[in-house]
């Protein structure tokens, strides 16, 4: 039987409306921005598993939060992968998210996020995975049909500290008694601090990065 481990995390900040890039997309005082959240449990069903195999999903399952898109509305599906190394870019991760929901009226939407882990400017760990870069697209979009979807608006949300620290109390497992259930959570630490350590203790990759802009 294997061996589960869950956490909740929340983030916010604001999107635009209309808007393509990530940064305009957060300023809170801009045309057509509104504040957004998320409340998500994240559940990762098989540790072992989601370790050995970085494009595995976990499950992700809560609510968005936007009072211009109808208020709380709950997530029908969602996903969430925790190091993706990407193409050409050594060095360089990202924590993927994938929520479908719908608005208040019933249009269904697609918040696609992704927060990038990389050694470029000094040992910016805090910065790196609590920023998550932010889009809502039209419709149910699965994965990799983004680049034809028709985006809503964009921005970027954050873990607050103090979230932070809720969700360091959050941290649950599930197996086959007590010792099945603590050697989950220690190895899905493992897994966490590696793939860091991956990035920010690997030899050059800060001038890697840099030269790929």
């Amino acid at each position: 039987m294997s061996s589960s481990v869950r956490f909740t995390e929340e983030m916010l900040g604001h999107i635009t409306f209309g808007e393509t890039d990530f940064a305009r997309g957060a300023r809170p005082d801009g045309e057509g921005a509104a504040a957004f959240m998320f409340h998500l449990t994240i559940e990762v069903a098989d540790v072992n598993h989601f370790g050995n195999d970085p494009l595995r999903a976990a499950d992700a399952r809560g609510w968005v939060h936007c009072d211009a898109l109808g208020g709380q509305l709950p997530v029908v599906n969602g996903w969430f992968n925790l190091f993706v190394d990407q193409d050409g870019k050594p060095g360089v991760k990202h924590m993927l998210y994938r929520l479908w929901f719908y608005d208040g009226v019933g249009h269904p939407l697609t918040m696609i996020g992704h927060k990038v882990v990389a050694n470029d400017g000094g040992f910016d760990l805090w910065k790196d995975t609590t920023t998550l870069f932010t889009r809502v697209l039209r419709g149910h979009v699965p994965e990799g049909a983004d680049e034809s979807a028709e985006i809503v608006g964009s921005g970027i949300i954050i873990i607050r500290m103090r979230d932070f620290a809720k969700q360091l109390t959050t941290f649950r497992a599930s197996g086959p008694g007590l010792g099945a259930q603590l050697g989950a959570l220690v190895k899905f630490g493992v897994i966490f601090v590696q793939q860091l350590a991956q990035v920010y203790l690997r030899r050059g990759s800060r001038k890697r990065v840099a030269a790929q802009g």
